[in-house]
């Protein structure tokens, strides 16, 4: 089932679903299970990393769905304990993935040796320009982090994938990644939302839809990448049932008000 799903443009041309699918602490059968629930269910984007230990699962999940590679957008990181190793991991995550290249490649958090920063980069633009991956970018940076990568590259990453929610919203954040052209994505939306907050309880009632999908509608609305994880075939459908309605101007703003920012 293919939806007509809104997208961002990022850098190198290549367009990122808005709507994502979180990978995070779900291996073995179960991952495959999930991600060709979810592929089923209309997802089209598959977030992964080389640290979560399930990429082959999920080349295999993506492999069977019956969809062509290019309709699905395959997100893996590389772990900070790599540093130097950036071409191995790549090719080992194409490897267990299936793939000759992914979508997007991020930095997973900073290295854990700041001096490591801008030569890490270099080596994921290095991959980028061999094909490896269409794109890159980040996870875990702080607006400064960001800002050293640009400065020392003249290269601004694609992305930078946070926790994100509307507990967390904060306004000059969310600017700065717009000023400088980066995409933000939000992880773990619903671990740091209260989805029984009155503003999201009312908000969903007024759409005939539930607080979690307010959530993912409001990631969506604001052109921010959501990638919601879970593990129930019910609630990967749901998750995915966030196109039908949209929120309004003043329902914006009230969500944006719970981050207090």
């Amino acid at each position: 089932m293919d939806l007509d799903q809104p997208t961002v443009l990022l850098s190198g041309d290549v367009r990122i679903p808005l709507l994502g699918f979180g990978t995070w602490q779900i291996t073995g059968t179960a991952a495959y299970e999930t991600v060709l629930a979810a592929l089923d269910a209309g997802y089209r984007h598959v977030d992964t990393a080389t640290m979560y230990g399930n990429e082959a699962e999920i080349g295999r999940a993506v492999a069977e769905s019956g969809l062509r590679r290019e309709d699905v957008f395959i997100t893996t990181k590389l772990p900070p304990d790599r540093v130097g190793r950036e071409q191995e991991t790549i090719e080992a995550s194409l490897r267990a993935l299936g793939t000759d290249h992914v979508d997007l490649w991020l930095v997973h958090a900073p290295p854990s040796n700041p001096a490591d920063s801008i030569p890490v980069w270099r080596e994921m633009l290095a991959a980028r320009d061999e094909g490896l991956a269409r794109t890159v970018g980040v996870s875990n940076f702080s607006t400064a982090q960001i800002d050293e990568l640009i400065q020392a590259t003249e290269e601004t990453p694609a992305v930078n994938q946070i926790r994100w929610s509307p507990a967390l919203y904060d306004r000059q954040r969310h600017r700065d990644h717009r000023d400088r052209g980066v995409v933000l994505e939000g992880y773990s939306p619903f671990k740091t939302s209260d989805l029984s907050d009155p503003v999201l309880v009312r908000i969903a009632a007024a759409h005939d839809v539930s607080p979690a999908q307010v959530v993912l509608r409001w990631h969506v609305d604001h052109e921010i990448v959501a990638i919601p994880k879970s593990v129930t075939p019910e609630r990967i459908r749901t998750n995915a049932d966030i196109f039908t309605f949209s929120l309004t101007a003043e329902e914006m703003r009230d969500i944006d008000a719970l981050g207090g920012a």
